[in-house]
């Protein structure tokens, strides 16, 4: 991995627009607030929260599927946040996606030879045989054959119309790809088995993964560093067995709670000793103050006046959470919980 940013996102906001009945006037729903985030060649970052917290607006956002409404979305030397079109070819073809269902994402009608070689038609000046002998080498990068590219995607279990996804999304060789939920819908062994494959092509090929997730410990089997988004915002960054196993904001600790525990009474001993409030809805959250504090059991007065900054964290990385300055100003944690 090279120290230089692949992609670096600066102080980006996305927000919608909630319609009324007759297609106008409504609320301006804020789904990102300044966020900050990089990613090196190579490198994956692994971004979780809960659903709502604004994972999937970043990753459609980078994507060029929804607009920014502020900030900058670097990728290399290109600003994607300020292009109000469609991305370039150039552009395009170096970042590509694969989504979370793979029963919806692959077009019904076509053959997998077919699905696999649409980027290498509309991208290259590859002609048929050249596409299907690629086709044939990318099969094989996702453990599947050439015997499956006159197949189509209802003869696949969802395991394999994933490694397709995956194998489509390859085609180009993209510098970055941006993961969404890739194994939420797929049974457990079959989530092992998809993410081992990821680490593996992105050893083999160099390249870099933008993974949306809400099962923190998933995400850490993969990522190299870990970002967790709580209503729109980044509330804690840093190397991922850093944030895994010293946890520095309450909502990230709340995540790891969430994790089940083969041991019964430790589970319960766990859950008593943390008591969660129940999830806000994101459109009644205040614009003042820290957004976890109404469910956090440390919240001090001053989370309800002012956004706790990015302090760093030992270990690296950082976490917004007054829990962390220098001086807590005499408040005792929990005394606004």
């Amino acid at each position: 991995m090279t120290d230089k940013p692949l992609l670096e996102i600066t102080d980006l906001d996305v927000t919608y627009r909630d319609r009324s009945l007759l297609g106008f006037g409504g609320r301006t729903f804020h789904a990102v607030k300044g966020a900050n985030l990089v990613i090196r060649a190579g490198e994956t970052l692994g971004l979780v929260g809960e659903s709502g917290s604004g994972k999937s607006s970043i990753a459609n956002t980078v994507l060029g599927l929804v607009p920014a409404s502020g900030g900058s979305i670097r990728f290399g030397d290109v600003d994607l946040a300020a292009m109000k079109t469609r991305y370039p070819p150039a552009v395009r073809s170096r970042i590509q996606a694969v989504f979370q269902d793979p029963y919806s994402s692959l077009n019904a009608s076509m053959t997998v030879e077919a699905i696999v070689t649409e980027p290498l038609r509309v991208h290259t000046a590859m002609n048929r045989a050249e596409r299907r002998d690629r086709a044939v080498e990318l099969l094989k990068l996702v453990s599947l054959s050439e015997e499956h590219l006159t197949r189509h995607p209802h003869q696949f279990s969802g395991g394999q119309r994933q490694r397709i996804a995956i194998a489509s999304a390859l085609a180009l060789q993209p510098k970055l790809i941006v993961l969404d939920e890739p194994v939420s819908a797929l049974d457990v062994s079959t989530q092992n088995q998809i993410i081992n494959l990821l680490y593996e092509r992105r050893e083999e090929l160099g390249i870099a993964y933008l993974l949306i997730a809400h099962d923190l410990a998933l995400v850490h089997h993969i990522s190299d560093r870990i970002a967790v988004m709580y209503l729109g915002h980044i509330v804690e960054e840093g190397p991922s067995d850093r944030v895994y196993r010293a946890p520095a904001h309450p909502y990230t600790k709340a995540l790891l709670d969430a994790v089940p525990l083969l041991d019964p009474a430790a589970q319960r001993r766990r859950r008593a000793a943390r008591k969660i409030a129940p999830a806000q809805d994101a459109t009644r959250v205040a614009e003042t103050g820290c957004p976890y504090r109404n469910r956090c059991p440390s919240a001090m007065a001053r989370c309800a006046q002012h956004m706790p900054p990015a302090y760093p964290v030992e270990g690296g990385g950082t976490a917004s959470c007054f829990l962390l300055a220098p001086d807590t100003g005499g408040e005792t944690p929990g005394e606004a919980a």
